[in-house]
């Protein structure tokens, strides 16, 4: 089992009627900004753990499980059948009010983490000192003549959703969770996925004995909701004018694997790289033996990375 060098403590936080889970290393510093790191889709504040245990310095670290992933509900009463983007630029925004008050934070986010961090540095330019966008590539850009299609497509999730029939999948146990991290991550090392899985996921309330001796099947801490496809079209556009707007040094860092596989042409690395060119100063960086969760694959360099360009000098 993966020894974390650094042990976190959790806190909860009043946001917007939802108990958020926070996850916190470090103590806060009078010399340095709180350094907040925003998870990915279907993933946990501990994911960060790795990167954490490689920082060369201490530091103040701030990491919340979005509404919907890990410890925080999605809503304040029962299920929701949905969730709304913008909802999460709100919630970064009650969080940093609490951690970091009007100074500006360094600010790091890993895929759907990294397009909200560039989402927010556009709004909120003044908040943010320097951010970092691991893998946070936006969507391919939608015609609004596919406008129809997608509200149709997102009613009939809907029902499936209501049918049960979006149900996350369930494993037999931690060591089931392990497995499924493994398969879809091959890089990841087996003590780390053995750790991260007690984070990931949790016992069923209502699950069968799996005869492992860790109880109920176990299944990922995130809301089926997060399955169902948004209504509205991704404005490519929009994205631009808000990457525009980013007044903090932006480090723009990708895998060298191709993550851009996934959407078969309708979404290529030279489309993210024109639209990341409206960012007023933005760098790129490559990580080499490494695919989308490269924290994972490659926590050491992205470590270093990170704390490179959090303290190189202003220009």
């Amino acid at each position: 089992m993966y020894e974390p060098r650094h042990a976190s403590r959790s806190e909860t936080v009043p946001v917007r009627g939802l108990p958020y889970h926070v996850r916190l290393w470090g103590e806060p510093s009078a010399d340095q900004p709180p350094l907040v790191l925003l998870h990915g889709w279907m993933d946990v504040s501990a994911s960060w753990q790795f990167v954490v245990d490689q920082l060369a310095t201490s530091r103040f670290v701030v990491a919340p499980d979005w509404r919907g992933f890990g410890r925080t509900p999605g809503s304040p009463g029962g299920p929701v059948d949905g969730y709304w983007m913008p909802d999460y630029l709100a919630d970064l925004e009650w969080l940093l009010d609490h951690y970091a008050g009007a100074t500006p934070v360094d600010l790091v986010g890993h895929s759907m983490g990294g397009n909200l961090a560039m989402q927010y540095a556009g709004v909120r330019p003044a908040r943010i000192r320097r951010l970092v966008n691991l893998e946070g590539f936006g969507m391919p850009a939608l015609a609004p003549t596919e406008a129809p299609a997608r509200y149709a497509d997102w009613i009939d999730q809907q029902k499936r959703l209501h049918r049960g029939e979006m149900a996350l999948q369930t494993y037999d146990g931690p060591e089931g969770v392990a497995r499924r991290l493994m398969k879809t991550n091959p890089r990841i090392a087996p003590d780390k996925a053995r750790w991260l899985a007690r984070h990931w996921a949790a016992p069923v309330a209502d699950g069968a004995s799996d005869g492992t001796g860790d109880g109920a099947r176990w299944a990922i801490l995130g809301d089926a909701a997060h399955k169902v496809v948004n209504a509205h079209i991704y404005r490519a556009d929009e994205a631009v004018a808000l990457y525009a707007c980013i007044a903090a040094p932006v480090l723009a860092v990708e895998a060298a694997d191709d993550s851009f596989a996934r959407w078969k042409g309708r979404y290529t690395r030279a489309e993210y790289r024109a639209r990341l060119a409206s960012v007023p100063d933005a760098r790129v960086e490559v990580v080499a033996d490494a695919g989308h969760m490269l924290h994972h694959d490659q926590p050491l360099r992205v470590a270093r990375l990170i704390e490179e360009f959090l303290s190189r000098a202003p220009i």
